[in-house]
């Protein structure tokens, strides 16, 4: 029985996260946003993430489903890649350097931004606990 509710929870789960993506997908095209549809999707995860409209716990288990099974969606990639031979023997080389050179960045930049953001929260956290110290300081007067 635990198994069937965790499956229906997943697929909720994976059904809120397509929702948001649909509803993503649907302003990018109506205001013909330069932005593709799953980012656009991700920013309005984040900022219901953190506006606490929605509990990232909430969505955890749908989520961990599609990076799972993330394999699956490059299937038709890979069938791509084995019909267009020529493709790949002309502009191969390319392809691959733009493909290197492209997860580089975004692993470099994926760096740099959790590192600002795990400095900020540090700042943030000591701040807080000053100010906590500080009060306490005051009510002991």
């Amino acid at each position: 029985m635990r198994k069937i509710e965790i499956g229906f929870a997943t697929l909720l789960q994976v059904g809120i996260l397509s929702v948001i993506w649909l509803f993503a997908d649907y302003l990018v095209k109506s205001f013909h946003l330069p932005i593709p549809a799953n980012l656009a999707g991700m920013l309005i995860l984040l900022i219901l993430v953190f506006g606490k409209v929605i509990n990232v716990n909430w969505l955890r288990r749908g989520a961990n489903w599609l990076v799972a099974e993330m394999l699956l969606f490059f299937i038709p990639a890979v069938v791509a890649v084995v019909n267009h031979k020529s493709l790949m023997e002309q502009d191969g080389v390319r392809i691959l350097a733009v493909l290197i050179l492209s997860t580089v960045t975004v692993i470099a930049v994926t760096s740099l931004v959790v590192d600002k953001v795990y400095l900020l929260e540090i700042r943030l956290s000591r701040r807080k606990s000053s100010r906590h110290q500080h009060a306490l300081a005051k009510n002991m007067e």
